[in-house]
């Protein structure tokens, strides 16, 4: 239970930022579909257009609309030189949002526009009424309640979906879900289901109170609701301008949507707090935009891995030994983003691909080659981007691999289900503690086809020079060992005595310090 409550520590800053995004989507859902509805009401074409692209988009997995936005504000942003569009966090997490807004503001607007009695609207003709008179005197006080209703809707629909703004940089109350998930802290993802469902509950029970004020002509109940939704919100600015006072200098940290990332996110943290300066993370990002965020300057530092950088961002398939290719790599980020390679980390998490033990035994795997002929009756298990990454398919290149079936699971899962036998061998990361603590057996890849996969802190251009700055990270460069990883790692998986994520970097800081002295 203490856990429980420790956990909401994280919510008050992070219900900041998910309702200001919230409603700048909801506003601008509004902005956008009431006058549509009004032109769409004159115009039945215009109609049928828009609320057949409305339905389209609102069939489109708001997690796929996030994405979405990314490579094409990425591009948007090449094309125009402007450094004003930022392909994460704020900006494609508010188009998302609105976009997904629009169908039931749009749909309840007309209809309630179209429901207007048309002898009243006749009566309005006849008195001499303008298009304008007659909107803002009949119809849109007798189509209010519905549109009310349709707004009620959306409000809910946006906030639910704002937590999924987090895989695109953007904090939100997802920060405290996906984080939980990954380390299997489920007080978290309880923090931030209940705060995002206690605050879709609380706005839709006010715009609710509004929406019967309005039914009922009855002003008090309209006035009192919207002064609270305006403290509400008002609140949730004045709150950044008092943290705005903060002398310290701000960095923002990156983090993958794995536990390691989270325990090296606040290792780092903790070593630019103890230098002095303010800190925020943005956490949950996928390997396909972390580094865009870093060359974007949207994030500062974080720590990649250098075969991720090596065929993701570099296209690159000839295998290196470790030092050159690091070293590559290092002249490549600066060359071609102004991205500084602060330093390897010290270990190496590769992919591993590993079975169960009593599997090795039973049918004798010892390598990738072994898999090949039982890979027709073996279900294979992923997490969420292996099966579309580069390191896949130079895998099936090397091994003629042809698996019963395939399976993605996020990192939590996927040695759960190799565990229960949901999965028969899984990708696994070979810095992962769980790989030892179930026993599983790691196979050997004697083609080498994954390639090195040395942890590497990459910093941001406008970070790339900053002494300072860089010489607080440094005494982590080269000081952690695949085992000290392994152990800290652990410590967040385990299901006993679980550790959270500050706490294990807390951990691992203590022993990098240890090790110097």
């Amino acid at each position: 239970m203490n856990a429980f409550f420790a956990s909401f520590g994280r919510v008050p800053d992070l219900l900041v930022e998910h309702i200001q995004l919230s409603f700048a989507a909801l506003m601008l859902g509004i902005i956008i579909a009431l006058p549509l509805a009004v032109w769409a009401n004159h115009n039945r074409h215009v109609a049928r257009i828009a609320l057949g692209i409305a339905s389209l988009i609102q069939t489109i997995p708001a997690l796929a609309l996030l994405a979405l936005f990314f490579p094409l504000l990425l591009a948007l942003s090449a094309i125009l030189g402007g450094g004003w569009i930022t392909p994460l966090g704020f900006l494609p997490s508010l188009l998302a949002l609105t976009l997904y807004a629009l169908l039931p503001i749009l749909r309840n607007a007309l209809a309630g526009l179209q429901g207007v009695d048309r002898a009243l609207s006749e009566a309005a003709d006849a008195v001499g009424m303008t298009s304008g008179q007659k909107l803002r005197l009949v119809e849109a006080p007798l189509a209010a309640p519905v549109i009310m209703a349709g707004i009620r809707t959306a409000a809910v629909w946006t906030i639910g979906a704002a937590t999924l703004s987090t895989t695109v940089g953007q904090p939100s109350l997802g920060d405290l879900i996906f984080a939980g998930l990954q380390t299997q802290n489920w007080s978290l993802v309880l923090a931030g289901c209940f705060a995002s469902a206690a605050l879709a509950i609380i706005v839709d029970w006010l715009l609710g109170l509004i929406e019967s004020g309005i039914a009922r002509r009855k002003r008090m109940r309209i006035g009192i609701a919207a002064i609270v939704l305006a403290l509400g919100l008002g609140a949730t600015f004045v709150t950044p301008l008092m943290k705005a006072g903060d002398a310290r200098e701000l960095v923002t940290i990156g983090a993958k949507r794995f536990g390691e990332q989270y325990i090296l996110a606040r290792a780092i943290g903790q070593r630019l707090e103890d230098a002095g300066y303010r800190v925020k993370y943005r956490e949950g990002l996928g390997s396909a935009v972390v580094f865009g965020a870093l060359a974007q300057d949207e994030i500062d530092v974080y720590v990649d891995y250098a075969g991720t950088i090596w065929t993701n961002e570099m296209d690159r398939t000839d295998r290196l030994a470790r030092a050159p290719m690091i070293e590559t790599i290092g002249k490549w980020t600066m060359k071609t983003h102004g991205v500084r390679l602060v330093g390897p980390m010290g270990f190496e998490n590769t992919y591993a691909f590993a079975v169960r033990p009593d599997d090795a035994a039973r049918l004798n795997l010892r390598s990738l080659n072994d898999i090949v002929r039982v890979a027709p009756q073996f279900t294979f298990g992923t997490d969420v981007e292996f099966l579309e990454r580069p390191e896949w398919r130079m895998v099936q290149a090397a091994y003629p691999l042809r698996f019963k079936s395939e399976r993605a699971f996020e990192p939590t899962f996927m040695y759960r289900a190799l565990a229960s036998g949901e999965a028969d061998i899984i990708s696994a990361f070979s810095s992962d503690g769980r790989i030892a603590a179930n026993g599983f057996v790691v196979l050997d890849d004697p083609a080498g086809a994954v390639p090195s996969y040395d942890a590497i802190m990459l910093a941001s251009p406008s970070r790339a020079d900053d002494r300072r700055f860089l010489d607080a990270l440094r005494p982590m460069l080269n000081a952690i060992d695949v085992e000290t990883m392994r152990e800290a790692n652990y410590q967040v998986d385990r299901p006993d005595d679980k550790q959270t994520s500050r706490q294990a970097a807390r951990w691992l800081n203590q022993k990098i310090d240890d090790a110097k002295r």
